[in-house]
């Protein structure tokens, strides 16, 4: 079992067709398995595992 590292939680709102009617929507935080250097498996969101991909600038 991996260990959830983000704290993001689905959000949470209506759909709304032509009538105007509403229904409940949820939409999920898109989280990724991932294994780390050390060998640690977490599950992050993608633009947590963008931003950890992210090459460092040079100064």
């Amino acid at each position: 079992m991996a260990v959830k590292v983000t704290s993001k939680k689905p959000l949470s709102g209506n759909r709304r067709s032509h009538s105007n009617r509403a229904t409940k929507h949820v939409q999920k935080v898109n989280l990724q398995k991932v294994t780390l250097e050390d060998g640690t498996k977490v599950r992050m969101s993608t633009r947590e595992k963008r931003t950890l991909n992210k090459p460092k600038k040079a100064a």
